[in-house]
């Protein structure tokens, strides 16, 4: 056995491996066998921490420093200071963005502090291309807890005692899934894993795979056994090849051990594993578009009944969870279903992966306890908006979800109260925005992502999201008509009821929530042609406020003219002759001149 005298973890997920992981660890490498090292510091490529923005991150054991964003021209000062000598590299230290002040330790960092990682435990701690760490660390005790002391029912009731809710979206619960798909008749059937994560902005399903794929396959493997399946697919988009490599290796390192395949624990239970790529289209997130496409056919949706756990997969009963669903379940086995149902509020158990992105300043994943509020994740843990712009709304849900303004910013994070705030779950896409977004344009954003994925099933879905994406369209490129908004609405609940699968139904949410909370601004877009937030091209505009002083500097900037006034008072831009170039807000030394 190897002796040494600290670790140097490397993030290899995909988000640092872009940013340039593979060429520090290669620098690392190569310096520390220069110095003679090599023998004590052994070097540990992980998986994703989470804190994507700051990679490529490197974590130096036993004192946990946390380095960011390392480049290969930094090793052989971090290998001389703080593995030759002990000195922290003070400016590859992480600084908070408010007080500036340096950060050394992993755990005090303020995107951390308030996170509980449960499903993203081994995330960045163990490699997750050696079987060995995973199993050090408690891997796969679960299935030989299942598979040696527990009857496949008890399973299933440990599972429902739980709580635990599906991560992909709907929020059923797991163990009453479960238990309809064990009860249900049939010689074969299958265990499924949606790893078809197509939300615009979102990675978790990615991160755990890359990070710790073994979890995953764990919780497919006591599953199997809860429902008498002996035979699970893994349904993970091709876009995701890193992914789709680790599982690959965890695949064959988990038979090799005798942990898939053939009577695993001598139980008597029998156990495979196959991966099915996907093309990459949003409609196989769906489950019977996702089953239909596992059997060679075109991903598109079926009605139900009946479901798949009656009928799923070549018409035998299917279970089908997605990737945080089943990497959740190896825990609530080893540690039993009152210590994951004392976690999160009354009908929201354990914890929820968001991925944070758009105008925030810590993008990344975070792990919360169900029950925190949107305010502690974004400004506590993901570090508020950058330059000092103010909050507008949050997406949460992905593009079937819903908006959130900042009057429900306190709102506990929660399946229910984000239904009742007209939002959703969803698998966890966070999108942040500030004061510069428009929220129509918004809505026409998540709808062009929408309708350009619908399979074409449905008219409701085909035909009803093109005619509201052309309203959305006619409003930004200011020929919105009065008549406008109570079209959208009645549009988007005729599709919410009459769509044939969750994705047409979920479809109109972006544009019923952002009329719901910023009807004003789709007024201002209709009877003032004016775009509050300036984002639209068409109704751009620039205004002159009372901070102006009237130097004239604006005046002399107007390559056209289009200003007019006295020295020493409010100057006016006449808008016939603007060509919105900007260029006046640029000059204004007393940000007089606003875009809107």
């Amino acid at each position: 056995m190897q002796h040494v005298r600290a670790h140097v973890l490397i993030c290899a997920g995909t988000g640092c491996t872009a940013s340039g992981a593979a060429k520090v660890e290669a620098a690392l490498r190569e310096e520390l066998a220069k110095k003679g090292l090599d023998k004590e510091i052994m070097v540990v490529e992980t998986g994703c921490h989470g804190f994507c923005e700051m990679g490529p991150l490197v974590i130096v054991y036993p004192e946990g420093t946390f380095y960011v964003r390392v480049q290969p021209e930094d090793v052989p000062e971090l290998v001389e200071s703080h593995l030759y000598k002990g000195r922290i590299v003070q400016r590859l230290l992480y600084k908070e963005p408010v007080t500036h002040e340096s950060i050394p330790n992993y755990n005090e960092l303020s995107f951390y502090k308030k996170q509980m990682r449960m499903v993203l435990a081994n995330c960045g701690h163990i490699n997750p291309e050696i079987i060995e760490e995973y199993i050090a660390v408690g891997g796969y005790e679960a299935l030989g807890k299942a598979l040696t002391t527990m009857t496949p029912e008890q399973v299933v009731d440990e599972m429902k005692k739980s709580g635990l809710r599906g991560r992909g979206g709907g929020g059923f619960p797991t163990g009453m899934k479960w238990d309809f798909t064990r009860k249900a008749a049939g010689d074969k059937k299958y265990v499924v894993c949606n790893a078809d994560e197509g939300d615009p902005g979102a990675f978790m399903d990615r991160s755990v795979l890359e990070g710790d794929p073994h979890r995953v396959i764990e919780g497919m493997a006591v599953c199997g056994y809860a429902i008498g399946a002996d035979e699970g697919y893994i349904y993970v988009r091709a876009e995701y090849p890193l992914a789709i490599k680790r599982l690959r290796i965890a695949i064959k390192q988990a038979e090799d051990l005798g942990l898939l395949g053939e009577n695993i624990f001598g139980s008597g239970f029998n156990f495979r594993l196959k991966i099915k790529e996907g093309a990459g289209a949003f409609v196989c997130g769906e489950e019977t578009a996702l089953l239909a496409s596992i059997e060679g056919k075109r991903g598109m949706p079926r009605p139900r009944p009946p479901f798949p756990a009656i009928s799923g997969l070549w018409g035998k009963p299917t279970n089908i969870n997605n990737v945080e669903t089943f990497a959740n379940v190896p825990q609530i086995i080893t540690k039993g279903a009152d210590w994951y149902a004392g976690i999160g509020t009354e009908k929201s158990k354990g914890t929820k992966v968001f991925a944070l992105t758009g105008r925030i300043n810590h993008t990344g994943l975070a792990e919360v306890p169900m029950g925190i509020t949107m305010r502690e994740i974004i400004f506590d843990i993901g570090g508020g908006i950058p330059g000092g712009k103010k909050f507008k709304a949050v997406q949460i849900g992905g593009p079937s979800g819903g908006c959130l303004p900042t009057e429900l910013l306190d709102l506990p994070i929660d399946y229910d109260s984000l239904i009742q705030a007209g939002a959703m779950m969803g698998s966890g896409g966070l999108v942040v925005m500030d004061e510069t977004t428009c929220m129509v344009d918004l809505a026409k954003f998540f709808l062009t992502f929408t309708q350009a994925e619908s399979c074409g099933k449905c008219t409701p879905c085909r035909e009803g999201t093109k005619r509201m994406l052309e309203i959305l369209t006619r409003i930004t490129e200011g020929e919105g008509k009065e008549t406008d908004i109570a079209l959208l609405e009645s549009m988007a609940k005729n599709i919410k009821t009459s769509a044939l699968c969750g994705l047409g139904q979920t479809a109109p949410n972006p544009v019923l929530s952002t009329l719901r909370y910023f009807r004003d601004e789709y007024e201002a877009h209709i009877k003032e042609k004016r775009c509050p937030a300036g984002a639209c091209a068409k109704l751009a505009g620039y205004q002159i406020t009372d901070a102006c002083k009237g130097c004239g500097l604006c005046t002399k900037t107007c390559p056209v003219a289009a200003i007019s006034g006295e020295i020493k008072s409010r100057h006016a831009i006449d808008q016939s002759v603007c060509i919105k170039c900007g260029a006046c807000m640029t000059k204004c030394p007393f940000k007089a001149i606003i875009k809107g």
